[in-house]
């Protein structure tokens, strides 16, 4: 399975930063991210399988993503690149470098930690179910029955994001929306195993966010044993977007650290 990816590059011999996004995301979630960096990075922004303009799995898992990472970098020449991951795309970077260590020159995860986590998303998937795409004649539409079980509006708008037309005039989800709710216990659960990671690794936690709290820090320390933290105060689960400048300037003094 060949992932969809978008390549921003800055010059030959610069180092190489990886992004990956979260659940029914996309790699133009992180463009604030690559914006940042990309005057000084060759930047590979990646759509996970069932996401964006990657193929629809007949599952998704962690291990299916890291092969399609992997395969990017292979026929990229990339032999070793910083890697940052948000939400479910901080799951696949963890795993990945569990799985390549030597590929990976730093290791940043925002507001996700690796443990199982239980079912939080039901009404976003209720909220999804709900959108008669068959049926609905502009995005509005769609936003009303998704507002039926999806109170916020930013995460509407978040998930209106992915609502698109066909050259048909037909309304899709970018996501596999059946595929998700159908791989969805795998996507909680994290592979449990003796491997480790050695190289800087920072966490960084949204402050109103419990995706990450004190009683993962045995976990993060058995998989991660040189992991630090940085808290954004003021910020929740989509901290790279309600404080962008400080989130990446955290990301940009873990990137100078030079690998040991």
């Amino acid at each position: 399975m060949s992932l969809h990816f978008k390549l921003s590059e800055a010059q030959k011999n610069s180092p190489w930063l990886v992004l990956v996004h979260g659940l029914f995301g996309s790699a133009d979630n992180l463009a604030g991210v690559k914006r940042h960096f990309e005057s000084t990075y060759n930047i590979i922004s990646i759509d996970l399988p069932d996401h964006g303009q990657s193929p629809w799995t007949d599952g998704f898992t962690l291990e299916a993503a890291v092969t399609g990472i992997v395969e990017i970098l292979d026929n990229n020449q990339v032999d070793e690149a910083a890697f940052l991951g948000h939400s479910l795309g901080g799951k696949v970077v963890m795993q990945f470098a569990l799985l390549n260590p030597d590929r990976v020159s730093h290791l940043i995860v925002a507001d996700i930690a690796p443990v199982k986590y239980s079912h939080s998303h039901q009404a976003v998937f209720d909220g999804l179910k709900n959108v008669p795409l068959d049926a609905i004649s502009d995005r509005k539409e769609a936003q009303t029955a998704l507002s039926e079980y999806v109170k916020e509006p930013g995460v509407q708008q978040f998930l209106l994001k992915s609502l698109y037309q066909t050259e048909n005039d037909e309304w899709q989800w970018r996501f596999n929306v059946d595929g998700l709710i159908e791989s969805y216990s795998r996507i909680l659960d994290w592979p449990q195993s003796n491997l480790t990671y050695e190289g800087i690794t920072l966490f960084i936690k949204g402050a109103e966010s419990d995706y990450i709290n004190n009683s993962y820090r045995k976990e993060i320390a058995k998989y991660f044993p040189r992991a630090k933290a940085h808290i954004i105060e003021g910020t929740g689960h989509w901290l790279h977007a309600e404080k962008p400048s400080i989130f990446n300037a955290i990301v940009a003094r873990t990137l100078e650290k030079t690998p040991s």
